[in-house]
């Protein structure tokens, strides 16, 4: 398509809907022609209550059906945060209706779910995207610059991450849809595992492990649920560069999203690396520490020094969540899909899938496909 505003449609009612309807408003190429819901009065409320707090003009239209969202000329692309259990038939059916299409994560029940995705939106035209918003920020940018210049960090040994929310330390969780395996049988692996899998995968620029292994160190079972889900979790990923990675998951350890990277010549350390701290400039440490020995006397110097990004952490034009919209629209408007955008979403399912397969094999490590 040609055109100047790339017009979405939201398919349900999602909390984290709410923040992608700010960060629509936000992009000045994009505008919210209509939400969905099987319920259309909860559709009409969710609508209102946006629309107090960041109006669109015209308002959005509240259909009460996916499928009448679908078959709208008004709507050029969706945003789809519906349950992962249910996500590809619908990511598909858009696809099929010409609508181009921003999926939550993680992406499918299986790699294999991933691929056939991939396939319809290439056989159709369209654009394909995960909304990991950091993978919008100009900070990841800056990282990438420091990781290039062979002196700051030198070349890579390992990387480790940590993403915990603490959404299972408290009574409410057993309301909460990713407490059931029916609807997110990936648990905590899935939803916040997820972000850390995908850092990794960006700072190695898309390598693929060779050998990956996973623990599920806790899990919880809904009385209604078909099974339990993780709610802690830990995984190691080995490159054949000899590049080792590890990360740990959590529902039930409270708020912590840092990642390290480690080399031959220093360090650098993300202390908020999927939801920026509250701040109008985002930023980093690096650390190149020597150790000095003067007789009886031992120091050790840091050498620390920080980089920032001016980019406002949340619900600005600059955030990171408005980039990842401005930038679809910019690839729906240009009519020139990127499918670099989706093989990484497959990349990060196929290390998730194979860190699940790990551990429902009591962690024996699992080698990846050449």
């Amino acid at each position: 398509m040609q055109g100047t505003i790339c017009r979405w449609g939201i398919l349900g009612t999602a909390e984290i809907a709410r923040k992608n309807w700010l960060a629509i408003r936000n992009a000045p190429n994009c505008t919210l022609a209509a939400v969905a819901s099987r319920d259309i009065a909860r559709c009409r409320s969710f609508i209102d209550a946006c629309q107090r707090q960041a109006p669109f003009e015209p308002p959005p239209h509240a259909l009460g059906s996916y499928e009448e969202l679908l078959a709208c000329d008004a709507v050029d692309a969706v945003y789809i945060p519906l349950p992962t259990g249910v996500r590809k038939s619908w990511v598909i059916r858009a696809a099929e209706a010409g609508k181009h299409v921003l999926a939550e994560k993680p992406a499918g029940l299986t790699a294999q779910d991933v691929q056939d995705m991939l396939a319809t939106c290439r056989q159709n035209g369209v654009q394909f995207m995960d909304g990991v918003m950091f993978m919008h920020s100009r900070r990841l940018e800056r990282i990438r610059d420091v990781l290039a210049d062979g002196q700051t960090v030198g070349a890579l040994k390992r990387i480790t991450a940590q993403f915990a929310d603490g959404e299972a330390s408290g009574d409410a969780f057993s309301g909460n849809i990713r407490a059931r395996s029916n609807l997110e049988p990936h648990g905590c692996l899935g939803d916040l595992g997820w972000y850390c899998i995908r850092f990794i995968l960006w700072a190695l620029n898309g390598e693929l492990p060779v050998r990956v292994a996973g623990h599920t160190l806790d899990e919880y079972r809904h009385p209604a649920s078909p099974g339990p889900v993780p709610v802690d979790f830990s995984g190691e990923l080995f490159f054949a560069n000899g590049v080792s990675a590890g990360f740990y998951c959590s529902f039930s350890a409270q708020i912590q999203q840092w990642v390290s990277v480690g080399g031959t010549k220093g360090s650098l350390f993300v202390s908020d690396f999927v939801l920026p701290h509250n701040d109008d400039e985002i930023a980093f440490e690096a650390s190149n520490p020597t150790f000095n020995i003067k007789g009886c006397d031992f120091v050790m110097e840091p050498h620390a020094q920080r980089f920032a990004v001016r980019e406002h952490s949340h619900s600005a034009t600059d955030a990171q969540e408005t980039n990842m919209f401005r930038r679809f629209g910019e690839l729906v408007l240009s009519g020139r899909p990127d499918d670099a955008w989706g093989q990484m979403t497959l990349k990060t399912q196929q290390v998730l899938d194979a860190c699940l397969q790990s551990a429902r094999s009591d962690g024996r490590p699992i080698d990846m496909p050449g």
